[in-house]
């Protein structure tokens, strides 16, 4: 808990609900719109886009189902390992959604944890599927992301019933892969 003279402790939050994008999915200028700082939600700009466009270092990144189901894993075995308690992770093929609770960790902090923990798997995975020494894809996820923080039961339960509910079909997971909140 930190607090400056004069300003109401804050308490910890029951959870975070921490998004990301996949590398060069969603640009500024975005047909979509898209986020210059948090809170500050931009208008499309096609110019701005093709500008984006142009400083991309690789190929924009769509994760298929293997590499969808590894990151939710990954992210349910690094909650276990942190101790930290995992809501509920949802991988899509061009961004995941994790609600989780961290007690006395900065989300911008525990997001950037589970991005490297999902490089390295992922990397291994590509390894494995190029047996001989092609490239390895360095970029995998935007710089930045979302982080809200969830202060009551019902923004919790909230973020829990958006991920489940409204992020289309579920990541197809092996049988032994299933991952629970």
């Amino acid at each position: 808990m930190t607090t400056d003279p004069g300003e109401v402790p804050m308490r910890e939050p029951l959870a975070y609900f921490l998004t990301w994008t996949t590398y060069g999915t969603w640009l500024p200028g975005d047909e979509r719109g898209w986020v210059a700082k948090p809170g500050q939600f931009r208008a499309p700009d096609e110019k701005l886009q093709v500008q984006a466009q142009r400083l991309l270092t690789e190929t924009a990144l769509t994760l298929d189902p293997e590499q969808r189901c590894l990151v939710e894993t990954t992210i349910a075995d690094h909650c276990r390992v942190r101790g930290w308690r995992l809501h509920i992770v949802n991988s899509r093929t061009q961004h995941v959604h994790v609600v989780v609770t961290a007690p006395g960790r900065d989300p911008k902090v525990v997001m950037n944890q589970f991005k490297v923990w999902c490089t390295r798997r992922l990397k291994n995975l590509e390894r494995s599927r190029r047996p001989w020494n092609g490239a390895i894809r360095q970029n995998w996820w935007t710089q930045r992301g979302s982080t809200r923080w969830l202060n009551d039961e019902s923004s919790l339960e909230e973020a829990i019933r958006y991920v489940r509910e409204e992020q289309g079909e579920p990541t197809p997971h092996p049988p032994d892969k299933n991952i629970q909140a």
